[in-house]
């Protein structure tokens, strides 16, 4: 009698820890994913240009936010759009940063020489984990206030009207 006893507690006491353990890790992974209304992390990088870009003081601009790799076959194809992007809306108060995640410098240093990216880049491998980037291309449009306002967790097509329409939204 004690030992059925003995085996419901522990049955119990199984199930308590698988779903306390199931929790902890979903809470872990939800809380680190930012999405759109949530405010951005708070960050500071100098781009290859030696510009520092910085959360949640920009200059007052719209801040495109591009994590990228140089292994990632549709981070170099959405390079020339946002490219032209860059160079169209910067006048407009807008601001382009391409960091890249890739941990050999010769890689990056390639992808930059070949697809010459008109915008700011930088190579840094711990800021994508703040935002829970893990897939790339992945992109945020963050507004002068610091906050998420869009988030792309596939390439994008810069000169696709509804992106330019968000954009003109946002200024």
């Amino acid at each position: 009698m004690q030992s059925i006893q003995t085996d419901r507690f522990l049955k119990a006491g199984i199930v308590v820890l698988a779903v306390a353990f199931a929790y902890t890790v979903y809470a872990g992974i939800h809380e680190r994913i930012i999405g759109p209304g949530d405010a951005s992390p708070s960050f500071q990088i100098t781009a290859d240009n030696g510009r520092t870009v910085s959360v949640p003081n920009f200059g007052g601009k719209l801040l495109v936010l591009n994590f990228w790799a140089s292994w990632c076959g549709p981070c170099a194809q959405e390079t020339p759009s946002l490219s032209r992007f860059a160079h169209d809306y910067a006048p407009r108060n807008v601001v382009v940063l391409g960091v890249s995640v890739d941990k050999n410098p010769k890689a990056y240093q390639a992808f930059l020489q070949r697809y010459r990216p008109a915008f700011l880049t930088a190579r840094e491998s711990k800021l994508h984990a703040d935002f829970g980037t893990f897939m790339y291309p992945e992109t945020y449009f963050i507004d002068t206030n610091g906050k998420v306002v869009q988030k792309f967790v596939e390439p994008v097509d810069f000169s696709d009207p509804k992106i330019t329409q968000l954009v003109d939204s946002l200024l």
